[in-house]
């Protein structure tokens, strides 16, 4: 069975009170809006994706093309050999005043490709939580209805009325038995969904979701029971607590770590300083190097790049590139973060070594991790910084240069998409 997806994306967000809208707020390496198009980019039931964005959207291009380079960095062969699965086409289109004329001008954009019995499935853009057993549950209870339905959860708190504004008045404890709260995807056939939204519209009424529309229309939409943990996100204590949710998800199904090495050497030539881990170090002798030559950055960065499978530094900062000349190596790192950021990668920790008869690294070893911590985005616990000599051995003993190794542990923190 074959689906489209609606994802209305135009609102602006203002209750997060963040500059840009809460579908573009960063969550465990990706965007709100990357986790909850995840589940939909990887079943191969879903024929295509309209994405609704407000008019001076000036965000989505970015995440776009970030989606487009995934799937076609994708694994190369799928289950047993197959071929991979191919992600649905993704179109933008403009969005309207309110989250209804969105999903209507979503709706629009499927004219010509969606017959009137098929299944467009609404899913909100701030829902980054929803399961993929959720999603298959709500399609295999829906498969063979008229109409369709939407996954919701029952009511579990004691539900009070009252009246508006603050320090309002209990007026009675309501029965919580009956009620359910409304979560997405909503599922309905394309032609009672256009047909409905048209009706509320040309009635000049605004639905706060698809099934409030059929229901307008005397419809009574089915309720499949979903996970209490497919919030919205609407404020920013939300996003805390949906990024405990995917921590915790990815933990409980022994999300993959990789671990990668690196090592790094400059000769010593003319200077009064070192560059060690983003710490500038007073010596006798400074690094010949086409940047700042902080071999222990160059290393970490190899090491990063390593365990992504991304090549190594050279390939991405090339010794004759003029942009990288006297480049501050921080910048290779953040750079080198970006990209793991994009595969769903986090540093879990790194370990580095210095090997140099000279300078000594332990006065600098505390400035050291605090600055590798801050390139890295991690606490100062997940780094650990030593140095070792070779007692006096090769061109490191006799002090024609430096060196320095690092091994670095990353960890899932978001799914590959598509995954196979």
């Amino acid at each position: 069975m074959r689906y489209w997806l609606v994802m209305p994306a135009a609102g602006s967000g203002r209750r997060f009170g963040a500059a840009s809208p809460k579908q573009y707020a960063e969550l465990a390496g990706r965007t709100v809006i990357e986790w909850a198009l995840a589940p939909f980019l990887a079943d191969p039931c879903c024929a295509g994706i309209v994405v609704a964005l407000a008019p001076q959207d000036d965000e989505w291009a970015r995440i776009a093309a970030r989606l487009a380079r995934v799937a076609h960095e994708g694994p190369h062969d799928g289950p047993h050999g197959a071929p991979p699965p191919v992600p649905p086409p993704i179109t933008a289109v403009p969005g309207g005043a309110d989250r209804s004329r969105s999903v209507r001008a979503g709706l629009a954009a499927l004219a010509a490709r969606a017959a009137a019995d098929d299944w467009v499935l609404v899913h909100d853009a701030a829902r980054p939580c929803l399961e993929s057993a959720d999603l298959e549950r709500l399609i295999a209870a829906l498969a063979a209805h008229p109409l369709g339905g939407l996954l919701a959860t029952r009511a579990a708190d004691t539900l009070k009325r009252a009246g508006s504004g603050p320090g309002a008045q209990v007026g009675e404890t309501v029965d919580r038995t009956l009620l359910w709260r409304a979560l997405t995807p909503q599922m309905f056939r394309y032609e009672k969904l256009c047909a409905a939204l048209d009706a509320a519209h040309a009635a000049q009424r605004s639905p706060t979701d698809e099934a409030q529309a059929l229901e307008w229309q005397g419809e009574q939409p089915l309720l499949i029971e979903g996970a209490a943990s497919n919030l919205k996100v609407t404020t920013a204590e939300d996003l805390v607590l949906a990024a405990a949710i995917l921590r915790s998800r990815n933990q409980g199904r022994g999300a993959a770590m990789r671990i990668g090495s690196g090592f790094d050497v400059h000769a010593f030539g003319p200077g009064d300083h070192l560059m060690l881990g983003g710490v500038r170090i007073p010596h006798s002798r400074g690094v010949v190097a086409h940047s700042d030559g902080d071999v222990v950055l160059h290393a970490l960065c190899d090491a990063l790049l390593g365990a992504a499978g991304l090549g190594d530094i050279g390939q991405h900062f090339r010794d004759t590139d003029p942009r990288w000349r006297g480049a501050d190596s921080r910048r290779f790192v953040a750079t080198v973060l970006a990209m793991l950021r994009e595969r769903g990668l986090e540093v879990a920790n790194a370990d580095v070594t210095v090997l140099a008869q000279s300078p000594k690294i332990a006065p600098h070893r505390d400035a050291m991790r605090q600055e590798i911590a801050r390139a890295l985005g991690v606490g100062e616990a997940c780094v650990n910084v030593k140095a070792t000599t070779t007692e006096g051995l090769g061109f490191l003993g006799r002090a024609e240069g430096i060196a320095a190794q690092a091994v670095v542990l990353l960890a899932e923190s978001a799914p590959c998409v598509p995954r196979s």
